[in-house]
């Protein structure tokens, strides 16, 4: 029976639901490493959790080795290590590496969470991405965009999530990006073309440097133009035609560009566009799940566990794909103005027309305070069979759903 240490720094509800599903899976000895204390553990956790072990600091490598010590101690030793979250990839190989764990080392872990140093791997198998550079002041920045040009990107090399992210299109506002991000010798700021296009990802499962099944995904509008209209009630369109000849160029890099940066076994999400012309290019690469609802939907597509599946790969190294019986969806609804939730109109009639489509929702209470993720207040997930329903369906909530602020 292996027993596997779970890094679970806060008890944020994405997190516990990779935490229970790795707690359900069967002949496994499980440990948590968390900064929660033991109440704060729901109690239908509990009963599958052997360890609880509370230490200071659940993101950094010297923190998780302190409880993993403790862990190791009650439980026997530790075979597998696993987090969902993008910021514990590095230090979790930091020490699979230190303590001889099956699994991502650090060197590979870097190459994912370091934007810029993926961009060289990249590059270096000359596979499409966009051009970058790392500055560390605004003598550089102006280099990069005289050879360039507009518009640019500027954001943290170890992002995730488009957070931290501009979009710039003149001198001056590339001057204040940069002063925004403050970059210097220690901390540069990354610096890219901005590629025009639309925007997909490409979730895939890999086994043995394999990829052995993959979901892809349409961005409606962009994560960035997200981000720029806080207002902005923005979808997620996973079509059933996972397989259809459009995407057949990204299947042909996607392999290529994990087994470079060093993917073998586990779940990646990579970010891509495709261009006007038809070409596409690999925008940026996690090693780990998706976030934004995205296991949800996948798991909804292909009416299965996604959660569950990731944890059983992670720590048995197998995974069965599962068939796409369905296009699935998922509205993000977003307050107009600023406070808490003063009224949510449009509700009723979406019950009434849609209800048989929508599989899972988070709606919007009145009163509750305003999200600060770019998933905002809520969330409404619909799927069907054929993809031009749920693109319809999809369609109708961000317009006719109205999510109104205090102010």
């Amino acid at each position: 029976m292996p027993n596997v240490a779970f890094v679970a720094p806060f008890y944020l509800p994405t997190t516990l639901r990779f935490l229970e599903a790795a707690a359900g899976l069967a002949d496994v000895r499980l440990g948590v490493v968390t900064q929660e204390p033991l109440e704060r553990t729901p109690a239908s956790l509990r009963r599958g959790v052997a360890s609880h072990v509370r230490v200071e600091d659940a993101l950094s490598a010297e923190g998780i080795h302190s409880g993993l010590r403790r862990l190791s101690a009650e439980l026997g030793g530790i075979d597998r290590l696993l987090g969902a979250l993008e910021e514990l990839q590095v230090p979790l190989g930091e020490l699979r590496d230190a303590l001889g764990i099956a699994g991502m080392g650090a060197a590979a872990a870097d190459n994912f969470r370091d934007k810029s140093r993926m961009k060289d791997v990249l590059r270096a198998h000359g596979l499409p991405c966009a051009r970058h550079a790392l500055v560390r002041g605004e003598g550089e920045a102006t280099a990069f965009s005289d050879a360039a040009g507009f518009p640019l990107i500027v954001k943290p090399p170890a992002g995730s999530g488009a957070r931290g992210t501009f979009r710039v299109e003149t001198p001056a506002q590339l001057r204040t990006a940069i002063a925004m991000s403050g970059p210097s010798a220690e901390r540069p700021t990354l610096i890219e073309e901005f590629v025009v296009g639309e925007e997909h990802s490409f979730d895939a499962v890999s086994v043995g440097g394999h990829v052995v099944w993959h979901s892809i995904n349409h961005y409606l509008p962009s994560p960035l133009e997200v981000l720029r209209e806080p207002w902005i009630q923005w979808c997620v369109l996973l079509p059933r035609e996972v397989d259809s000849p459009r995407y057949e160029e990204i299947r042909r890099v996607a392999g290529p560009a994990l087994d470079a940066l060093g993917m073998e076994t586990g779940l990646s999400h990579m970010e891509w566009f495709r261009r006007p012309d038809g070409s596409v290019a690999i925008s940026e690469v996690g090693a780990r799940p998706p976030g934004a609802q995205f296991v949800t939907l996948i798991s909804q597509a292909h009416d299965f566990d996604l959660y569950r599946a990731w944890a059983h790969l992670l720590v048995f190294d197998e995974f069965d794909p599962p068939p796409r019986p369905y296009a699935a969806g998922a509205a993000y609804l977003r307050g107009q103005g600023r406070g808490p939730v003063r009224r949510v109109a449009g509700i009723e009639e979406i019950a009434r027309d849609l209800g048989p489509l929508c599989v899972e929702w988070r709606l919007p209470r009145t009163g509750q305070a305003q999200s600060a993720s770019y998933e905002g207040e809520g969330y409404i997930i619909v799927r069907h069979p054929r993809t031009e329903v749920v693109e319809e369906a999809l369609g109708r909530i961000i317009t006719e759903v109205r999510v109104e602020l205090s102010t």
